[in-house]
């Protein structure tokens, strides 16, 4: 009998299927951590940490944690054979000299133009801005894997940002556990739609106009 998955283990599943043999991916923090549980053994992709990990493999077994090995999110992680660990100042060195090919990211809001905003909350207390502001610019691709509304049950895509924006450059693929959505030409399209649900009920749910693909797929 098949596992059904939560919601953001759904959406990680679904981000591992878009990396692809040989690519560098940075991971966020939140649901981009899950992915790892999610890649093919003989996928061939490399894991990459701010911290400075290149090599970033799943979490390991509870009796064997070593708190010494851990990823930009602070949570124990493995090593793939032949990883690399070096300072956070090589780390960020490869991701501002565009040496990572894709970074996944959790966010607050991505617009409909696939801009993205996920380091502050205005009138919230700001504890830094983290790598992102590094990553979005840096990166080849960018995956936003998020919930696709608030905890507040507003929704996270929306028309324009209300929040600070993380950077110029913007997403080209935003994954919420309600539907797969591409940006191409500074509009959002969306091209798989989950099971059980129409598409009148998922413009309900979204503040972003988007576009509907002529293949589109359930998911």
């Amino acid at each position: 009998m098949e596992i059904q998955l939560g919601s953001k283990e759904r959406i990680a599943k679904r981000v591992a299927m878009e990396l692809k043999k040989g690519e560098i991916v940075n991971l966020g923090v939140g649901i981009p951590t899950l992915i790892p549980n999610y890649l093919m053994e003989d996928q061939g992709v490399y894991l990459h940490s701010e911290n400075g990990i290149l090599g970033m493999g799943p979490p390991p077994v509870p009796d064997e944690k070593d708190m010494d090995c851990i990823s930009a999110s602070k949570h124990p992680v493995t090593l793939d054979p032949g990883a690399s660990i070096f300072s956070s100042v090589d780390s960020f060195g490869m991701i501002r000299g565009g040496h990572i090919d894709v970074v996944v990211l959790g966010a607050l809001q991505v617009s409909e133009k696939g801009q993205v905003a996920n380091w502050a909350v205005p009138g919230s207390d700001i504890l830094g801005v983290g790598g992102a502001m590094d990553l979005v610019p840096g990166a080849k691709r960018i995956i936003v894997a998020m919930t696709h509304l608030s905890k507040g049950g507003t929704p996270k895509l929306v028309k324009e940002l209300d929040y600070p924006v993380t950077g110029s450059k913007c997403a080209q693929m935003i994954v919420t556990e309600l539907g797969v959505f591409i940006v191409n030409d500074e509009e959002m399209q969306l091209i798989e739609i989950a099971d059980g649900i129409s598409i009148e009920e998922l413009r309900k749910k979204t503040g972003a106009e988007f576009s509907i693909s002529d293949s589109l797929k359930k998911w």
